[in-house]
């Protein structure tokens, strides 16, 4: 059932299979809390109906409260002219396209200013068929965002698959704001390997 504001439904996040994806390692965010406990705490604050409205209908974003930060860590370094790069071909899943990832070899991870929470509604994950629970909602991704940084944006990647309904996109239409804003972001940022 969509969530709305002003409505007061209980509402249920279970953790979809998608996310599991993120361990120390990956070059994802990690944390050292469990995946369920990630849900239920995105679960209280959903129905407290403290998140902000994602990229389309049926995606919300949840921000994580200052004293849990810490227990997220973020694998980005901030790129300059000392920074090694290494490029590598890679899919998410075995359904999807392979694309091209950049990491770099080189630099120090930066600190984790704040961290969100990305919920996708049931009825948008059965577009694809990829919800893995019997949730209203589940828990897709969480990113640490690093210092320095105000608002992360979606990567490249992601917002080409979403947009052209490639096998692991989430429909979805972006301004050209957003496309430079991701891009820019990249062009400045790396995952560390």
């Amino acid at each position: 059932m969509p969530l709305s504001k002003g409505v007061i439904l209980k509402q249920t996040v279970g953790v979809n299979e998608f996310v599991k994806r993120q361990v120390k390692g990956t070059g994802k965010t990690y944390t050292n809390l469990t995946f369920e406990d990630i849900a239920k705490y995105s679960e209280n604050k959903l129905n407290r109906q403290e998140y902000t409205e994602g990229y389309r209908s049926g995606v919300v974003i949840i921000k994580v409260d200052q004293e849990l930060i810490p227990k997220f860590i973020c694998p980005f370094v901030k790129i300059d002219e000392n920074t090694n790069l290494k490029a590598e071909v890679v899919s998410r899943r075995n359904n999807e396209e392979n694309y091209i990832r950049i990491k770099a070899t080189s630099g120090k991870t930066l600190k984790t200013n704040s961290v969100e929470l990305i919920l996708y509604r049931q009825d948008v994950l059965k577009e694809n068929n990829e919800q893995t629970t019997d949730s209203n909602w589940e828990l897709i991704s969480f990113h640490a965002i690093p210092t320095g940084v105000k608002k992360m944006p979606m990567g490249p990647v992601t917002m080409m698959r979403n947009q052209l309904e490639l096998p692991g996109g989430t429909k979805g239409v972006y301004k050209s704001e957003e496309w430079a804003d991701s891009v820019k972001f990249w062009q400045n940022y790396a995952i560390r390997d």
